[in-house]
């Protein structure tokens, strides 16, 4: 395991993208200016260019633009400016963090490390760096291994680092539960939330507790920072360890034309800086930032509330449809107040409180209490600067499941507790939450976006009414703004790499669908933190069957064009769908390239890896 760690211990986080206001009001304009011209193209579309001879094919791709476009508008919001949270000096006594308190002491902070089955090698680097937390005035800060796998050698390091262990009987609840217990147990003012694998900066209190100078303030999330991402192979080193010395002469002469070309660069796109940089930070503007999990700081007393106020929602929702149902059954009107008295005390009984639901998104899903509790308005703030480092998903397996639990729980509330109708969340909020859960909907339209040039290249049927001029006047305009506001709003942040992944996504995305329209839950599995061995090709069928259609269909169309042979192509739709097609394939081959991704040689002698049949979907 140290000899994992010792090849990524020198780097050093990414500085957030400095915010510039010329920037800001230059992506404005041009989002402005795409959003208008992507109203004037779509009306234009519906209206005017759909193939009423094949409007099987036709209605589909008009519905996967149009959701593509509330997506765009969406994502236009979310993007739309940037308000960090003053920084502040960090306080001195919890009377600072507080309203009317005639407390007159140090803070106390609880660090919590949630673990199951980890390694206890990976957990005490990350209490080793923990430890190290400084902080300007005395502080109270109490670190806990809370450890679900019972394990009496993580209790015995435990003892050793001089930290508190919690365990528990169970596990119910996994994750959820097992904060749960932890919270039962401590006292700190405020509570630190880590994974296992996640090692925090010593400056991550100094730098973070001054936002709860504001009374208000429930939650800061830092940025989440993968400090062991590849970072690839010189294509001329690659080749050398491939093919022989020879053939470094090849790779060097490819990059005097091309340039630097890096293969096994972060093959997985793990690297979360639009997410943090971009999305997360430009949702401070209106309160909507949500918790993350690790890496996130929060204060014991709006966690207890927000609990508190669920409860109460949850035990009032079950009485109402419980009395629904009995009217329903006797036909009466109303039901007597001693019976109404008696199935309340019921569903307090079995109904168990709790601070954190039992959900396999439970970050997000407290946020959502938390933002819509109007009696309190509590805030939340997105941190800007890295404040921890952990580990990346080292493997196409274990990256699918994490990606499952992530969408899936993100589709359950979706579809079970809609922030969209949830009282208490202004119209801003319901946007921004509204965004999230729209783009892990996407799937729906992506697997029309990846099949109509396939179609178009077998049939020769059009989706639109003609590839002519007046097409591409409307549609040209709309997509090059697209783009070119995309560039300007996520400046300093690398982002074709996910607008490519985020389409090979469709199948785990598809799978997450399908398992909540079923009603059945997603599981908790744990991420695991060392690579799993062999290739996951099993894993991207799907892709590769979409990648194969799309070549074969590219060249069936062009020598059936080219030769006269079958086909009635517009030479206008052939290239507009060649442009289209490539796109797809790239995105597809990302994907299908990183099942067979495996670590260079010299570097994964070194690598521990694991054997596991038993990492699944799991539904």
């Amino acid at each position: 395991m140290d000899s994992y760690f010792r090849h990524f211990e020198h780097r050093v986080p990414p500085e957030p993208v400095p915010h510039s206001i010329p920037r800001e009001l230059l992506y404005q304009y041009l989002a402005t200016c795409n959003l208008t011209l992507g109203i004037w193209y779509l009306g234009w579309r519906w209206l005017y260019a759909l193939n009423y001879e094949a409007l099987w094919f036709s209605l589909p791709l008009a519905f996967a633009e149009s959701c593509a476009f509330i997506g765009s508008i969406l994502f236009t919001f979310n993007l739309w400016k940037t308000e960090d949270e003053p920084v502040k000096a960090p306080p001195y006594k919890i009377a600072e963090c507080v309203k009317e308190t005639n407390e007159d002491r140090a803070i106390s902070v609880d660090v919590f490390f949630p673990s199951y089955d980890e390694e206890p090698e990976l957990v005490k680097l990350s209490i080793l760096d923990a430890k190290k937390i400084r902080y300007p005035h005395p502080i109270d800060i109490n670190i806990y291994i809370l450890d679900d796998g019972k394990r009496e050698d993580m209790r015995l390091m435990a003892d050793e680092m001089g930290v508190r262990y919690i365990t528990r009987e169970g596990n119910i609840g996994f994750k959820a539960g097992n904060l749960r217990n932890a919270m039962e147990q401590t006292s700190g003012d405020f509570v630190v939330i880590c994974d296992a694998d996640t090692r925090p900066f010593p400056t991550i209190l100094e730098n973070t507790l001054g936002y709860f100078r504001d009374s208000t303030v429930a939650w800061v999330q830092t940025p989440q920072w993968f400090f062991d991402l590849p970072e690839g192979e010189r294509l001329p080193d690659f080749l050398e360890r491939k093919l022989g010395r020879w053939s470094r002469i090849v790779g060097q002469g490819i990059e005097r034309i091309y340039g630097p070309v890096t293969l096994g660069e972060d093959p997985y796109v793990n690297d979360p800086q639009m997410f943090y940089d971009v999305i997360q930070r430009r949702r401070n503007w209106v309160n909507a930032s949500f918790c993350c999990g690790a890496g996130s700081i929060h204060r014991r007393e709006a966690v207890m509330e927000a609990a508190l106020r669920a409860y109460a929602d949850q035990i009032t929702r079950e009485h109402e449809e419980v009395e629904k149902q009995i009217r329903r059954l006797t036909r009466e009107k109303t039901i007597d107040s001693s019976i109404s008295a008696n199935l309340k005390d019921e569903i307090l009984f079995d109904t168990e409180f709790t601070p954190y639901k039992f959900h396999v998104s439970e970050d997000l899903y407290t946020s959502i209490v938390l933002h819509s509790d109007r009696d309190k308005n509590w805030r939340s703030v997105m941190h800007p600067r890295v404040e921890s480092k952990m580990l990346s998903p080292q493997d196409l397996q274990t990256w699918t499941v994490q990606r499952f639990k992530y969408s899936g729980g993100s589709i359950d509330i979706f579809m079970n507790d809609n922030p969209i109708f949830r009282k208490g969340l202004n119209f801003k909020q319901k946007l921004m939450y509204g965004a999230s859960f729209w783009s892990n909907l996407s799937a729906i339209w992506n697997i029309i976006f990846l099949a109509c040039p396939i179609v178009y290249f077998l049939t020769s049927i059009a989706p639109v009414s003609a590839y002519d001029v007046t097409f591409y006047l409307h549609f040209l305009p709309y997509v090059l703004t697209a783009e070119l506001a995309m560039m300007i709003g996520t400046w300093g942040v690398a982002g074709y790499k996910g607008k490519t992944n985020f389409l090979s996504f469709f199948p785990v995305n598809l799978r997450a669908l399908w398992t909540v329209l079923r009603g059945r839950k997603i599981s908790f599995p744990t991420t695991p933190k060392e690579r799993q061995s062999g290739t996951f090709f099993g894993l991207v069928i799907p892709q590769t069957l979409v990648f194969m259609l799309s070549l074969f269909s590219l060249c069936f169309a062009w020598f059936g064009h080219s030769t006269g042979s079958w086909g009635n192509y517009s030479f206008g739709g052939l290239v507009l769908n060649t442009f289209w097609i490539i796109n797809n394939m790239m995105a597809m081959w990302g994907m299908i390239a990183a099942a067979f991704w495996t670590p260079p040689t010299s570097f994964e002698d070194k690598q521990e890896t694991t054997d596991s049949e038993e990492l699944k979907y799991g539904v």
